[in-house]
């Protein structure tokens, strides 16, 4: 009898790669669906993160995010009293096409 359950793709990870103080910067690697919106969301609660002018999302290690991943860090883009000047750099064309389904490129620059 062979093992007939579906092989899922490792689950992302999301870390703090840089932060001075004025700006920090996030770097995305793997896929972020479901499973990983906890970890995300934790992530992005990190008080570095909101005491930054400037946050750059580093995506280009990101194989795929879904809407819910997308949507958090909308979230968190458009929830802070002052928002972060906000770059999203490296995301492959996948990726952005479903950070624009959650709106993310009216608050966000995007480098393609």
């Amino acid at each position: 009898m062979t093992d007939e359950r579906p092989i899922r793709p490792p689950s992302g990870t999301v870390r703090i790669a840089e932060v001075d103080g004025k700006r920090a910067v996030l770097a995305f690697a793997g896929v972020l669906d479901a499973h990983a919106l906890c970890e995300l969301e934790e992530r992005l609660l990190d008080q570095r993160l909101r005491q930054a002018c400037v946050l750059v999302l580093e995506m280009s290690a990101l194989e795929r995010i879904d809407l819910s991943c997308a949507y958090a860090l909308l979230r968190t883009a458009t929830g802070a009293p002052e928002p972060a000047a906000l770059t999203v750099r490296g995301a492959r064309r996948h990726v952005l096409r479903t950070l624009r389904q959650a709106g993310f490129d009216a608050v966000a620059t995007i480098e393609e």
